[in-house]
């Protein structure tokens, strides 16, 4: 019997887990999807802190105009600001079971092209 979409997507953030882990110097850059929404948080494993977060309900990006992916992208150049701000250049990308396509591959893109290293 075939999993569910969400069953599915659990499984395989499981199986990312248990390989990456963040630290202070290089923290796990975590993304959530919604259907309306995208988020992002930059998280120190070993201590349990966020270290930055950023998310499509700011109010800078909910005035701009746009499709989702377009804003995927303005989350992703905030995500980079915040990191750079806290002294953070090298990250590890977790997409948190979600396929690395659309929204989440223009997050990742846009965070790189902003200064990130992944």
């Amino acid at each position: 019997m075939a999993f569910s979409k969400q069953n599915r997507r659990l499984k395989i953030k499981k199986r990312v887990r248990k390989n990456i882990s963040g630290t202070a110097d290089k923290p796990r850059m975590s993304v959530y999807r919604s259907n309306k929404q995208i988020s992002v948080q930059l998280i120190d494993d070993k201590s349990g802190n966020t270290l930055a977060a950023a998310s499509s309900l700011v109010k800078d990006i909910t005035a701009e105009k746009g499709n989702k992916s377009e804003k995927a992208a303005l989350v992703g150049k905030m995500i980079a600001d915040r990191a750079k701000s806290a002294g953070i250049e090298n990250v590890v990308f977790d997409r948190n079971g979600y396929l690395y396509h659309g929204r989440v591959k223009q997050l990742a893109d846009a965070a790189r092209e902003a200064g990130l290293k992944f």
